[in-house]
């Protein structure tokens, strides 16, 4: 294989879904369009490191600003009762091996002060398939106007190829020992820090780094690349109007991720009739231009939402934009004065 060619296109097929859009762009007209991206994407597994990352896990997700502790550990378990999640997000619906994401998680308070979450994730993209399991913890510190979590976090990420990659693929050599390692999968160790706070129940204000550590676990052997120092930060504002029995929060989302370019997502939501009703809007600028919708309801303690992205790019003509529906079920209150 011409490993020059993979070296030179492999920082576009490490991209998150943000930027997954520009890659494809770049071949939407090209008949050969899946064998090339199938290639690409095996070349991308061999050449493979300690620090690479083969997806952005963080910013596979559209319903972020409901569930925060996805991509900021501080955020754990701040509210008074608990919560489990269960999300699924189908990038670029209709278009052949396009990303799907299921995730499961819980997050809530068991102290005073402390707060556990648990993610599992799961997303296959063409013949990549990958798997997560992170943990985190937080610690809360709260005055009269000030609310602010500290979190840490540990994950278990593994990528695999699925073994169907070798089968009638004129562009892959079967017995290459290269690739029957990867069919074996590559795992790392990551951990991330955040802060998370919310100040005179107003001002929300967020920053995490993003595999602050990454760790090679298991895989082919390589050398080791430079490791960028991400970021997302966030901040926003919850503006109450009880005689409308209405809540507004706009919010901003800063995402500085490893081999993906900087962007932003300016968000904003709306909860009606005590969160009975969710609308919201999201307009990210940067690697991508690209528009979400959001609509929602609550019922007791049991929420629905549902996301919908279209891109502004050339590639969304060839796909039905994006979908992403969340179930999130609220669990008993640590403290009896919960508002319910």
């Amino acid at each position: 294989m011409n490993r020059v060619r993979i070296m030179n296109l492999r920082k576009l097929t490490l991209m998150s879904d943000i930027n997954h859009g520009v890659l494809f762009s770049l071949f939407a007209k090209n008949r050969l369009i899946l064998a090339i991206v199938g290639f690409i994407f095996l070349g991308s597994v061999i050449q493979s490191d300690a620090q690479t990352r083969l997806i952005g896990e963080r910013s596979a997700y559209t319903q972020y600003f409901l569930s925060p502790y996805l991509l900021n550990p501080g955020a754990t378990g701040q509210n008074e009762y608990s919560q489990v999640l269960a999300n699924y997000r189908n990038a670029w619906s209709a278009f052949p091996g396009s990303p799907k994401t299921i995730t499961v998680g819980y997050e809530g308070p068991i102290g005073n002060r402390i707060g556990i979450g648990l993610i599992g994730l799961t997303d296959s993209f063409a013949s990549l398939n990958t798997s997560k399991g992170a943990l985190s913890l937080s610690y809360t510190i709260e005055t009269p106007d000030n609310k602010i979590g500290v979190g840490l976090s540990g994950e278990y990420i593994q990528h695999k190829l699925d073994g169907d990659v070798l089968v009638n693929n004129p562009f892959i050599l079967n017995s290459d020992p290269e690739i029957l390692a990867t069919l074996d999968g590559s795992s790392y160790f990551d951990a991330t820090i955040g802060v998370y706070g919310v100040y005179k129940s107003k001002i929300i204000y967020g920053v995490a780094f993003p595999s602050l550590v990454s760790q090679k676990v298991s895989g082919p052997d390589g050398d080791a690349a430079a490791s960028e120092l991400g970021f997302i930060a966030n901040v926003g504002y919850r503006m109450e109007m009880p005689e409308k029995d209405l809540i507004i929060e706009p919010s901003i989302y800063a995402k500085k991720l490893m081999l993906v370019p900087f962007h932003v997502d300016v968000n904003i939501k709306a909860d009606f009739l005590g969160e009975s009703l969710t609308t919201g809007l999201t307009y990210s600028v940067g690697a991508e231009e690209r528009l979400g919708f959001l609509i929602g309801t609550r019922m007791s303690n049991f929420s629905f939402h549902y996301s919908y992205n279209m891109s502004f790019h050339e590639f969304q003509q060839y796909n039905n934009g994006s979908h992403e529906l969340g179930l999130r079920l609220r669990l008993m209150p640590y403290s009896s004065n919960t508002p319910q």
